[in-house]
């Protein structure tokens, strides 16, 4: 008897310490994706810094499920700093990643476009928004017929909501930035 009230103390605890486990193991994809989201409100409220910082503490998370979603919204909030040779590589980094990310590649492809389009490199920002639109056909190229290198670019669409609902993540959408 004294054996098996042992067993079952020590079968709780270890219930307990799993479950715990459970909940840390869930804390940094909690914590990722909050400060993702804080990421995305501040670009849609035009604070691009604060935005980027923000991205940049979520990625420092290294939570391999967002990664690829946050370095496809940096790609355009780098593009809205005018720093496009970074978000090229961020748009890189964020279509390296492998998965049925279909929403995260439309976005990183179209960011990619508009840092392209912005370094008058209109020939890859071209081929750069036909990806994006093949993937995603609300993803509309710009017309680029009278572009001059260096003319503003337009806004970059930062969002990915449907993909952090599905991964249990949030369960509000995100706002996207409308293109001018």
């Amino acid at each position: 008897m004294k054996f098996h009230g042992i067993l079952m103390t020590m079968l709780l605890l270890a219930m307990l310490i799993v479950s715990g486990a459970a909940a840390d193991s869930q804390e940094p994809l909690n914590t990722a994706g909050a400060l993702y989201s804080e990421s995305v409100d501040l670009a849609n409220k035009g604070n691009y810094q604060e935005a980027l910082d923000a991205a940049d503490r979520a990625l420092a998370m290294n939570v391999t499920s967002l990664n690829g979603l946050i370095q496809s919204n940096r790609a355009g909030i780098l593009v809205m700093l005018h720093r496009n040779t970074e978000a090229i590589t961020a748009a890189d980094a964020a279509l390296a990643e492998e998965g049925d990310l279909t929403t995260v590649h439309s976005i990183a492809w179209y960011n990619k476009g508009n840092a392209l389009r912005a370094l008058g490199r209109i020939t890859e920002a071209q081929d750069a928004y036909d990806h994006a639109f093949a993937l995603d056909n609300t993803l509309v190229p710009p017309d680029m017929s009278g572009d001059i290198p260096g003319s503003p670019t337009p806004k970059s669409p930062l969002s990915a909501g449907p993909l952090l609902a599905a991964l249990g993540v949030f369960s509000c959408m995100f706002s996207v930035f409308k293109r001018t």
